[in-house]
């Protein structure tokens, strides 16, 4: 009898241990870095993700320090107008390398420093230690743990947009820098064809030259749907790439070990940044130029 008694106590115990223990499993909280962004909230059919949600953070950031800044402004400089003042004289002549012509410069400039800035602070507040505010979701009996700030450049539908932004406002600087007709020749070189009827007699060789000229302006057009994938995939990928080292790092070992990395995702938003306005000068510099001209006065 004493025996069977015990039998069944151990037997109790083995089921409430795994009663316990199943309590443990189904209250266990997962965070899991996903390539997409997670909704934190909706308003209608409109969800809100938390990478959106940054970005707003950044843009409000923006408008505060421009404001406090213009209400603020004095002749002599000081404190934080004396430093962002030191920024934009080294970044203005930065700008004048890149596109060899202040008018050129300061044109683009205020699209090029706003995109910087954007896209800086969106890389820093997805790497600050904000981790602890979220949300928990359960989803098939598994609770899921989901962050309210994500950074917006880690999210491809953010980095697509800053893309289609600088590429399709080349071409729109360019139509008003160098006109329709001459920006559509670059794709279309319809000028290069027409040279095939009233050319071929006095110049046989434009038979060969001008396909090859309407060829590469097609290769142009193709190049234009290029720079949006390479800019809006480097940028993603790298930021994207710097978070889920850094949970990697923390599931490791969350003390000391993820430091370093910090400090090194620090300076990968900063150059990331940097590339990527640098790219929209670039680009807003190239669709700002006459070619045909540009080729006449090597010519002569």
């Amino acid at each position: 009898m004493e025996k069977e008694i015990n039998n069944n106590q151990i037997e109790n115990n083995l089921e409430q241990t795994e009663t316990q223990t199943g309590v443990e499993e189904t209250h266990e909280i997962t965070h899991e870095a996903t390539l997409y962004a997670e909704p934190i909230a909706h308003v209608g059919d409109f969800a809100i993700t938390n990478a959106l949600f940054t970005s707003w953070i950044s843009v409000i950031l923006i408008i505060i320090i421009a404001i406090s800044l213009r209400r603020k402004l004095k002749e002599i400089p000081k404190g934080i107008q004396n430093f962002f003042e030191i920024i934009l004289d080294g970044a203005l002549s930065l700008c004048d390398q890149v596109t060899g012509s202040r008018k050129i410069t300061t044109k683009v400039f205020p699209l090029a420093i706003s995109v910087f800035f954007f896209i800086l602070i969106n890389n820093w507040l997805g790497i600050l230690p904000f981790g602890g505010f979220g949300l928990v979701e359960t989803h098939g009996g598994e609770q899921a743990f989901i962050p309210f700030i994500r950074s917006g450049t880690a999210d491809i539908n953010t980095t697509l947009a800053l893309s289609l932004l600088a590429v399709i406002g080349a071409n729109l600087f360019g139509i008003i820098s160098i006109g329709l007709w001459k920006t559509f020749n670059k794709y279309v070189n319809l000028k290069a064809l027409a040279g095939i009827v009233t050319k071929v007699r006095r110049e046989p060789t434009v038979l060969v030259v001008a396909p090859v000229t309407f060829f590469v302006g097609v290769l142009e057009l193709i190049g234009e749907f290029a720079k949006i994938a390479s800019l809006s995939f480097r940028l993603f990928g790298n930021v994207f790439a710097g978070e889920v080292l850094l949970l990697s790092m923390s599931a490791l070992l969350a003390y000391g070990l993820p430091i370093p990395f910090l400090f090194l995702e620090i300076f990968v938003g900063l150059i990331q940044a940097f590339i990527f306005s640098i790219l929209v000068l670039v680009y807003f510099t190239i669709a700002s130029q006459d070619h045909e001209e540009h080729k006449e006065q090597l010519a002569t």
